[in-house]
């Protein structure tokens, strides 16, 4: 049966229960690294991630821990063009680029419109820009900067669950219902889409979780995703320990990451992965952590289901 957890989610509930925030630089990137990905088309490329400097989101998830590394006042103006002129030559050469901002691009005082020419033109070289943002703020100012790349523009949009009454848990301050309109007013705009869905979630437990995810990896599809990616929750963020502690929220198995990343992958609707990022963290066996990672990571190179892993380890079950 699911917990329902508590208490109450709200904006101020969720900050009064955060950490401090790490001293960030406006004009530098916090992070930025190469990733390889398969394309569409099947082809395993490499890709630049860029984890931009910003403005904090203003949704403020129960579950994000992205907050860590954003600023309380809006971004200067071009601070993110001086951060991508660091980060992007340290990068190259690739073909495809992910700006990811910890929260929505397509927020003014985020990422600043005034800046969007420029950051086009660093990125003229791209066939592929790749951006964060939340349904809400997707409308048609995105298609501004649509008009100004060179390659095409592709919106990750956080769906996290299909389960209505979970989703309003989360303080993520959008429907089922906002996440299909804005996917299909994105296809229809000539936008690809990839989706974020999540396992672990306060409030579904055990096959239920695996049930409700592959169900979002579906919905997500259907409205229009090219691609999914697969986010274990994670503790870590003042309520969601508390709701640990309190036995309302318990972090996925890395096994179940597996099975759910196996059963998007049959569905044949579109690209799954799985954010394998700390996922050792997830395992039973630390012992086989690194194999099973393993297992996955090349799981979304090809594409292809791959057998789990087990454990033979004393004293482990899986």
């Amino acid at each position: 049966m699911p917990v329902s957890p508590r208490p109450a989610v709200n904006t101020a509930a969720i900050r009064a229960r955060r950490g401090p925030k790490v001293a960030v630089d406006p004009r530098r990137a916090y992070a930025f690294f190469r990733e390889r990905e398969r394309s569409a088309v099947g082809v395993i490329e490499d890709i630049g991630t860029v984890l931009l400097t910003n403005r904090e989101c203003p949704f403020t998830c129960v579950f994000c821990d992205l907050w860590r590394h954003t600023l309380d006042e809006p971004t200067p103006r071009g601070a993110i063009v001086a951060q991508l002129e660091e980060a992007l030559p340290q990068l190259m050469p690739v073909s495809v680029v992910k700006l990811y901002n910890a929260g929505n691009f397509f927020d003014p005082q985020a990422i600043s419109p005034g800046d969007w020419p420029a950051i086009a033109e660093l990125v003229k070289w791209a066939r592929v820009v790749i951006v964060e943002n939340h349904p809400r703020l997707t409308d048609d100012r995105l298609l501004g900067f649509r008009d100004l790349l060179s390659g095409r523009l592709e919106v990750a949009l956080g769906l996290e669950t299909a389960n209505e009454n979970i989703l309003s848990r989360l303080n993520k301050q959008m429907t089922v219902a906002d996440f299909d309109r804005t996917a299909r007013w994105l296809r229809d705009h000539d936008c690809d889409v990839r989706a974020f869905v999540q396992l672990g979630l306060p409030g579904l437990t055990g096959d239920e979780d695996v049930e409700w995810t592959v169900r979002s990896i579906e919905t997500a599809f259907s409205a229009g995703a090219q691609a999914v990616s697969i986010i274990p929750t994670r503790a870590g963020n003042g309520l969601m320990d508390d709701w640990q502690q309190q036995g309302h929220f318990t972090p996925p198995r890395l096994d179940s990451l597996h099975m759910v990343q196996q059963q998007g992958m049959a569905l044949r609707a579109g690209r799954v992965f799985v954010d394998l990022w700390n996922a050792e963290q997830f395992a039973s066996c630390p012992t086989c952590a690194s194999r099973q990672v393993l297992a996955m990571h090349d799981m979304n190179l090809t594409q292809t289901s791959l057998p789990w892993p087990t454990c033979s380890c004393p004293n482990q079950s899986v």
